[in-house]
């Protein structure tokens, strides 16, 4: 119930973005796993164009928008998914993503994975404290 009051005294825009992303988060969650990754990474390249008609949101709303949906997910969301859904996002809005993924040999020897969001050599999403210690694959800008 408090959710729904605070729902409520969003604005018109905050609760269509909170709205578009809760359903994206959503599919990518899906995609990811009905579909091989070559082809999700595909899909939404063919569905991440810039849209001048959208209005300009700041990187901090579209994180807002990522974490509350996140938070009302069923299971949470993972990095990947996290990652996936604000590149699609940010390049909506006109912003330039760029998806990285990187690994580690872990303490007890498995192999770790994170992904993030960086722009303009910011971490936009994903934003760990010990985010260094991954090896960063090559990078996936404009999946």
């Amino acid at each position: 119930m408090k959710y729904l009051l605070k729902t409520l005294q969003l604005s018109n825009s905050d609760r269509q973005l909170l709205l578009n992303t809760f359903v994206l988060l959503g599919l990518v969650r899906l995609g990811m796993r009905l579909l091989p990754f070559n082809t999700l990474r595909k899909l939404i390249n063919k569905n991440s164009k810039p849209n001048p008609r959208l209005k300009q949101i700041t990187l901090n709303k579209i994180v807002w928008a990522i974490n509350v949906s996140t938070r009302y997910t069923p299971g949470g969301a993972k990095c990947l998914a996290r990652a996936l859904t604000c590149q699609v996002l940010m390049t909506r809005y006109g912003y330039s993503p760029e998806l990285r993924i990187g690994v580690v040999k872990g303490a007890t020897g498995n192999l770790e994975a994170h992904a993030w969001i960086e722009t303009q050599g910011q971490v936009v999403i994903g934003y760990l404290p010990d985010l260094p210690r991954f090896t960063p694959l090559p990078s996936f800008s404009g999946i």
